[in-house]
């Protein structure tokens, strides 16, 4: 099979889909892959590193989509993208269609087999392409907002971990999975009082067993959230609906219960946000203040750590690569389930049951 790997063009996405032992995995079985130039560039990874590894270098975005079979990237295509697509053509990449319908109608008129990382699952119902993403968007919710709640950007003016004699932030974090856990991970590392609040018994009982004393797990209503967000200084939105659009647990009007100061991290964003009152923001200029409440609500938060990202997610997505260029997409999605529930939209059809119900569309059985 050809692969292309295109340069990342979001606003400062600088992730790449498959670094040089990956491309080396797929030219050793005897697949061609193309990589464009300098796509790996801001990851760490050098033109050279991926010929040695048996890769073909192409210099343009057009070339690269012209020749592949399938597609391997990081985040959703954009607009400039949409017309390079072709009929039949795999992509496999990040979609979140649930939250863009241009996109989604885009895809579908593109004729392509789209295959969404988020929505691969296996039968615990995990999320395997997306844990190693909500890992790093978990741990970085708390190195951005700990930034934020300095004073000349607005914020609080506090120190998550407080110092001897001045008591510590506190962080209220909405979801326990795995966005919610990491964030919990580091904000008890640096001394914060963690409130963790879900609506999963069995996630509120693992946070119990592995975190710290200063993480308390709570029930999810919107009364507790109402009362915790009234001294909150930093607010953890972590939830997520496979497939879905995320669940508005703050609304614009609880705003006013919060302190001036306060600083919202939403990393469901991808999914719509967990917050009314959030917009898509990006690295260049990741925060807005509605009603002296700082959000942040950058779309894809681990391209700041792209050397890790782009590793962390090559080691998840490539057996799912391999498995896609050996058989064929029918083949392999019909002998692996997990692969099978991320196909999202098929030559024109929705095939994602929540994608439709988002816009009001026909789905259809694959």
């Amino acid at each position: 099979m050809k692969i292309g790997v295109p340069i990342e063009i979001k606003n400062n996405e600088n992730r790449v889909g498959m670094t040089p032992s990956g491309v080396f995995e797929l030219t050793k079985r005897n697949h061609t892959v193309y990589i464009q130039k300098n796509a790996g560039f801001n990851s760490g990874f050098l033109d050279e590193d991926y010929k040695n590894a048996g890769a073909t270098i192409l210099d343009t975005l057009e070339e690269v989509y012209d020749v592949a079979d399938m597609i391997v990237k990081v985040k959703e295509p954009i607009d400039k993208e949409y017309g390079l697509i072709k009929e039949d053509q795999v992509v496999f990449t990040y979609f979140h269609f649930a939250s863009s319908e241009p996109l989604t109608k885009a895809m579908i008129n593109s004729k392509a087999v789209c295959i969404a990382y988020e929505t691969v699952e296996d039968t615990d119902g995990s999320l395997p392409l997306l844990i190693p993403m909500s890992e790093v968007a978990g741990r970085m919710s708390i190195q951005q907002g700990a930034k934020y709640l300095e004073k000349p950007i607005k914020g609080r003016g506090i120190l998550l971990g407080g110092i001897p004699g001045v008591p510590p932030a506190k962080v209220l974090i909405l979801g326990a999975g795995i966005v919610g856990v990491q964030a919990a991970r580091m904000a008890s590392g640096l001394g914060a009082n963690v409130f963790i609040l879900d609506i999963n018994m069995k996630a509120l009982r693992h946070v119990s067993e592995v975190m710290p004393n200063n993480v308390i797990s709570e029930f999810s209503s919107e009364y507790n959230i109402r009362r915790h967000i009234k001294d909150a200084d930093l607010i953890i939105g972590g939830v997520l609906i496979k497939g879905a659009k995320a669940p508005k647990l703050i609304t614009k009007d609880m705003l006013k219960d919060m302190q001036p100061g306060t600083v919202m991290v939403d990393v469901a964003v991808d999914q719509g946000g967990c917050f009314e009152t959030t917009k898509p923001t990006t690295h260049q200029d990741p925060t807005y203040i509605i009603d002296d409440v700082v959000h942040y609500s950058v779309a894809n938060m681990p391209g700041a750590v792209p050397y890790t990202s782009t590793m962390g997610l090559t080691n998840v997505t490539l057996p799912y690569v391999i498995k896609l260029a050996e058989m064929g997409w029918k083949k392999a999605c019909n002998e692996n389930k997990a692969l099978a529930k991320g196909l999202n939209i098929v030559n024109g059809k929705i095939v994602y049951k929540e994608i439709a119900e988002a816009f009001d569309l026909q789905f259809e059985e694959v």
